[in-house]
């Protein structure tokens, strides 16, 4: 077992308000697509709130949504969104997202058993935004192993 954990954050804009006729579809698929990801080998963590629904937490604003997990590795993740039914909804996010013109999606390693908050996912994904990737703040485009987190230390 890794002594490091993948952290992930995925940000969304809605076109419409989640309880809109638009995202009706989009949510239809939220407990199957989580159900799905904590099955996934590889999973470790996603961040929700007490009743397990993580469309409540928006520390973005009240029209982005937020995707916060852990995973074991870039891998398992990879595997997950693009090698599962995941990637059929990923397919549709033009249905009831916009196009954010920056990055929106940010991958960094943090110590097991560490469970990262919004803001330091905030941080993480200004860090991409402001500098690129790096082994603190990376993509699927360009991703760091662990070993070059931890040859800057």
């Amino acid at each position: 077992m890794s002594a490091y954990h993948l952290a992930q954050l995925n940000i969304a804009r809605m076109l419409y308000p989640l309880e809109a006729p638009g995202m009706a579809d989009f949510v239809a698929n939220l407990e199957r697509i989580n159900a799905l990801a904590e099955a996934s080998p590889g999973f470790v963590w996603r961040l929700q709130d007490e009743e397990g629904d993580a469309t409540a937490i928006r520390p973005f604003g009240e029209e982005v949504l937020v995707n916060l997990s852990l995973w074991q590795d870039v891998e398992s993740l990879r595997a997950f969104v693009y090698g599962s039914a995941h990637s059929e909804i990923l397919k549709r996010r033009a249905e009831w997202f916009s196009r954010l013109g920056e990055a929106h999606m940010v991958l960094w390693w943090v110590p097991a058993g560490h469970l990262p908050t919004p803001e330091e996912a905030a941080e993480r994904l200004q860090l991409l935004r402001e500098r690129g990737a790096s082994p603190q703040a990376f993509s699927f485009r360009q991703p760091y192993g662990v070993e070059a987190l931890l040859a800057e230390a």
